[in-house]
């Protein structure tokens, strides 16, 4: 078979094993194109790439109809994104739910287990990503990117005998399984923590008032031209990017930083401990709150972000922060979305002070927050433990899938 040359397309040759196009190791099956006809306010799932990234939320569309059975997803089933914004979208996830209806823009892939062991081809595909990224950067078009099955086809690598992936599995998983058990305990207890918020948000009709009015600030991130990369430096102020903003706390992983200078000519866009952050273009509908014992003291907002900042005299950040999780919250939010071209939401802060919120007293509040405070504080901690983790196998995983490192001689 002729495999493509080019070195963006050939991949681990330099180890022992059979040579493959990636096509020929799976089946790969495109998700539909739900229309809105097709939804209803309960069922099953539809997964969409947002689902991927933030797990089931407000955004997320469900139906009781039934399709081909080759879109069923089930718990385990290996799903490729392959659109979206090359650095936070395309990238390989194993489904955690019991069942769902696979979206387009979205692969479910089924390795050929005679070829290739599925844990495998997981971290594989891991491995693979900062090309899949190059990939889908070099298609790049009003920041989003895609991997097509052409791309797949040329992609070749190198795969070695079973016993050997075998043993790089038995390295990488337990890594892999720890990080999946954290994430399922922090799932569980931000399900909690948004079941307290409802029951407490049905208890009574409390008053309604509007965002603008328990504000202390809402301003944006740096106007016109992005923070440019060629201002970034190795220590100072971090930047926040949409990788940070996938649950409903800040991510603590890895920054670009600026240096304080620069930061001090954009104070408007500086963020603290307590503050909500939202994103209003692409990814929009993400909404993250600075933890009270985040890495940084401060933060520095990225182009496609705005802030709200509480009057804690009237209002609860955390209280703010899941009415925005909430159905509710988001379909508000959303409300304010354009419907055609690249996601954004037009004058988002602005608009967010149109908002009204659900207002219980400030001590109803305190109460709340005193019963869901040490969950948000174990998800916190769990998040850190993740984020070690997270770069442990990554440290290893491109040293195993290379043959640089001896899997024998590894000790965990």
């Amino acid at each position: 078979m002729n495999f493509n040359d080019n070195s963006l397309y050939n991949c681990l040759v330099n180890r022992d094993g059979e040579r493959y196009s990636l096509f020929d190791l799976a089946i790969w099956k495109n998700g539909l194109a739900f229309k809105n006809i097709n939804f209803s306010d309960c069922g099953v799932p539809v997964i969409k790439i947002a689902e991927l990234n933030n797990g089931i939320g407000g955004t997320t569309a469900y139906t009781n109809q039934s399709f081909q059975e080759d879109v069923h997803l089930h718990k385990g089933d290996l799903l490729f994104s392959w659109s979206g914004n090359p650095d936070t979208s395309i990238d390989i996830f194993r489904f955690q739910l019991n069942e769902g209806w696979l979206n387009q823009h979205i692969f479910k892939v089924t390795p050929n287990e005679k070829l290739i062991d599925k844990d495998y081809f997981y971290f594989l595909m891991k491995f693979l990503k900062p090309i899949f990224t190059k990939i889908a950067k070099n298609k790049q078009t009003t920041g989003l990117g895609h991997v097509t099955i052409g791309d797949i086809k040329q992609l070749n690598v190198v795969i070695p005998d079973m016993m050997n992936q075998r043993q790089i599995v038995s390295v990488l998983k337990p890594i892999d399984d720890k990080i999946t058990l954290n994430n399922a305990i922090n799932c569980n207890l931000a399900e909690q923590i948004c079941a307290l918020y409802t029951r407490l948000r049905k208890e009574k009709i409390w008053s309604i008032c509007p965002i603008g009015q328990i504000a202390e600030k809402v301003a944006m991130g740096p106007f016109g031209s992005n923070i440019k990369v060629e201002t970034f430096v190795d220590t100072g102020v971090p930047i926040i990017s949409g990788n940070h903003l996938r649950s409903f706390l800040l991510e603590d992983s890895t920054y670009n930083f600026i240096t304080e200078e620069h930061a001090a000519k954009l104070q408007n866009s500086i963020v603290f401990a307590k503050d909500i952050i939202f994103t209003h273009a692409g990814n929009i509908g993400q909404v993250a709150m600075i933890p009270d014992n985040c890495e940084y003291s401060k933060y520095v907002l990225s182009q496609r972000q705005f802030y709200l900042r509480c009057n804690t005299s009237l209002v609860l950040p955390e209280w703010v922060l899941m009415f925005f999780h909430s159905r509710e919250g988001q379909h508000e939010l959303l409300s304010f979305a354009n419907q055609t071209g690249v996601p954004s939401i037009a004058q988002p802060a602005s608009n967010l002070k149109k908002i009204e919120i659900p207002l219980p007293p400030i001590d109803t509040q305190r109460e709340w927050l005193e019963i869901v405070s040490p969950m948000f504080s174990v998800i916190q901690q769990n998040k850190r433990t993740i984020q070690k983790l997270s770069s442990l196998r990554d440290t290893l995983l491109p040293k195993l899938m290379s043959g640089e490192i001896d899997v024998s001689k590894v000790e965990l």
